[in-house]
């Protein structure tokens, strides 16, 4: 891997921009005999991704170019929906300029886009239970990082975010906004909201997050914003306590192993059995002498298992429970095993994008939200010092002191895993606090 390239990627503050926030330098210092674009963007109503293959489509190929060659892969795929049918002409027109590029046209199924899932239909390889696409020899990279990892090549640090605002706002779009500003000024450039008591789900309807307060910030991994009413069948389900789950798990799970049918990581051959767990709140026992509570660690939190529920319930939060738990007790992820094989009818056990929105209540809201050309001037941003895997990074400016737009305010601490931050707009260092840095230009 070329050092320059890798430190170019570390300086400007390269994390994955369509998930947790991991630092792209880290992971892209690494051998691979495959790359593999994250283009599915499987989450419902969002559409950030599917825009920039068409908008920046040299760029993100150029990128994916310069990675394959640095990394001695053997080919790259780019692995999207078929119905994403403008990104896939754009794509098409494209890469044939390019070596060692495919183009993997994927359903219409939930989660696509789960990494895990994706290298096995892109590449037909299974990663091991608690293991990462690099132990099957293949990087991951979604869309909107690729883009910044071309940018931080022409020296151009991470400080804009693409951003999907839909739901109940008067104008669904996609925007680009500074890396900082508040959610309720993003909101705004959709035209505001079109009901009076809602709340905002940050990310997509499946994995995303209620929002505590629209004041917070935009950070690096924010990629929507769904506006629903506060009694929206959706809000409710995030709302439901776990104390409240269990309660109605132990009277009204059925154990008909519906959840598990549909489990994406258990369809690629883990040992990933959301029914057995749930035996948990009416037994406290698996009842199985080869099935440990600690494949919980196995569940990607994607939330199909409650809408395969004829009961709602929902077996995604007694994982979380158990995660937190083990965690807190130090208690490690002891499931290794190596599956050889998927599932033998997971091809018949796709969840449909189609049918889930139905079952989300969000349906009337599953329309475009193109790019917006909107220019606005920002007179504040806060910026989080801790918006990445890892641990927080530093400032390295004072409270007056003058930025401009791309200089860098906090580094990575020396010998962590961790993300340089960049001013996103000019102005005055207004405050810094253990978790933030406020920049106004006022």
């Amino acid at each position: 891997m070329n050092l320059n390239f890798i430190n170019s990627v570390k300086e400007n503050g390269v994390v994955g921009a369509g998930g947790a926030g991991f630092p792209t330098h880290v992971k892209l210092n690494a051998e691979a005999e495959y790359i593999v674009v994250n283009g599915a963007e499987c989450e419902p109503l969002l559409r950030v991704d599917q825009l920039l293959m068409v908008d920046e489509t040299p760029k993100i190929l150029e990128a994916l170019d310069y990675i394959v060659k640095s990394s001695g892969a053997k080919k790259a795929f780019i692995g999207l929906k078929e119905k994403y049918k403008e990104a896939i002409n754009s794509l098409d027109s494209k890469i044939d300029s390019f070596e060692n590029m495919e183009i993997k046209k994927l359903g219409n199924f939930y989660p696509a886009g789960d990494e895990q899932v994706l290298v096995y239909e892109t590449t037909g390889r299974i990663v091991p239970e608690g293991g990462i696409p690099l132990n099957v020899g293949v990087i991951v990279i979604n869309v909107e990082t690729l883009l910044n990892v071309y940018n931080s090549m022409n020296e151009e640090p991470v400080t804009e975010k693409y951003i999907t605002v839909t739901g109940n706002v008067k104008d669904s779009q996609t925007v680009k906004v500074p890396i900082g500003v508040s959610i309720k000024e993003v909101i705004d450039l959709a035209g505001g909201t079109s009901i009076d008591e809602y709340k905002v789900i940050n990310g997509g309807p499946m994995m995303g997050k209620i929002v505590e307060d629209i004041k917070e910030p935009v950070t690096k991994t924010t990629k929507g914003l769904i506006v629903l009413s506060i009694d929206h069948p959706l809000v409710q389900t995030f709302d439901k306590s776990i104390e409240n789950m269990l309660r109605e798990a132990k009277t009204a799970c059925m154990h008909c192993s519906l959840c598990s049918e549909v489990c994406p990581r258990n369809l690629i051959g883990h040992n990933m059995k959301p029914d057995k767990l749930m035996r948990l709140a009416s037994y406290g026992s698996t009842c199985e002498e080869d099935l440990s509570a600690t494949t919980a660690y196995l569940c990607c939190e994607c939330r199909l298992c409650q809408y395969a529920c004829i009961m709602d319930l929902q077996p995604w939060k007694l994982h979380q429970m158990l995660k937190e738990e083990f965690i807190s007790k130090g208690i490690k992820n002891n499931n290794n095993n190596k599956p050889e094989k998927v599932q033998e009818f997971r091809e018949y056990k796709k969840y449909p994008v189609n049918k889930l929105i139905r079952q989300l209540g969000i349906k009337e809201y599953d329309v475009k939200a193109p790019l917006s050309n909107i220019k606005t001037d920002y007179s504040k941003v806060e910026i989080l010092l801790s918006q990445h895997i890892g641990a927080p990074a530093v400032p390295v400016v004072e409270k007056g002191q003058r930025v401009k737009k791309g200089q860098k305010i906090a580094k990575i601490m020396e010998n962590t895993l961790g993300a340089n931050l960049h001013a996103s707009i000019e102005g005055i260092v207004d405050s810094i606090s253990d978790s933030s840095i406020v920049i106004s230009n006022v």
